[in-house]
């Protein structure tokens, strides 16, 4: 059963509002006078958080990650619109046409976050030309990933797809212990149930487990609970078809001719 959401009735400290991207490079001065604006709120998975809190708070993720769907109630059909990770904000929708938002905010682990009123967000957006500096980046980042996300679903396969949302999502593992030569290969992704690839490829979960197995069969990746482990890079990066660098993908060494 899902429970309501908690609040910490205490402010922000600096350290933690230069977490966020769109505030890192603020002026020390400035990010102070920010912090005090700012509520630390934490949201447990399993919470239940109402979409009309976007109409009156605007949210930065410190840790953790989340989701943000939307559902079909005719079909019960959900398609993932976002997936967020610490340095995150939002709702960037409601932020800049003030019109509700109606989402599902589903908490994948422990979340915490900063909040600030959504009037005071838009002051300083407003105000501050230098924030409004470091906020139009991260606008155009969001923008041109919704781009991207439209694009893959009318113009690639699943495997594609999948095999580009797995990279996107792509983190190192930290306690990797094997040899060095072989450390490039060895990549996770938390937190993506088969379910949760499908909503976010616009699959269905047989085919996305279908395609997991093929992978991981092929020595690819491997598959566990909730988690994926990249163990051939290359071969999913073949699969992409992407035709730039990815920002996140570390350097692989020169092959030997």
């Amino acid at each position: 059963m899902n429970k309501n959401v908690s609040h910490l009735p205490q402010q922000a400290n600096p350290v933690l509002v230069k977490q966020a991207n769109i505030f890192a490079d603020l002026p020390s001065k400035l990010i102070e006078d920010f912090q005090q604006e700012f509520q630390l709120d934490v949201w447990r998975k399993g919470d239940y958080v109402n979409s009309d809190i976007l109409m009156q708070r605007f949210f930065v993720v410190i840790d953790g990650q989340l989701e943000i769907k939307q559902s079909n109630p005719d079909t019960g059909r959900e398609v993932t619109l976002d997936m967020l990770y610490a340095g995150d904000c939002f709702d960037l929708m409601v932020l800049l046409d003030n019109q509700p938002h109606n989402v599902i905010i589903s908490p994948l682990t422990s979340v915490k976050l900063l909040s600030v009123k959504l009037d005071t967000m838009r002051h300083w957006l407003w105000t501050y030309p230098e924030f409004n500096q470091q906020f139009m980046p991260y606008l155009a980042q969001k923008m041109r990933e919704k781009e991207q996300q439209a694009s893959n679903l009318i113009l690639h396969d699943v495997p594609t797809r999948l095999s580009r949302i797995i990279l996107n999502h792509i983190n190192k593992i930290k306690f990797y212990t094997g040899s060095k030569a072989q450390e490039h290969q060895h990549h996770l992704v938390n937190g993506f149930n088969d379910d949760t690839l499908a909503r976010m490829t616009g699959s269905v979960r047989q085919v996305i487990n279908k395609q997991l197995q093929l992978w991981k069969k092929a020595g690819t990746l491997d598959k566990k609970r909730n988690q994926l482990i990249v163990k051939d890079l290359e071969a999913l990066e073949a699969e992409a078809k992407f035709t730039e660098k990815l920002p996140n993908a570390p350097l692989l060494p020169t092959k030997k001719r």
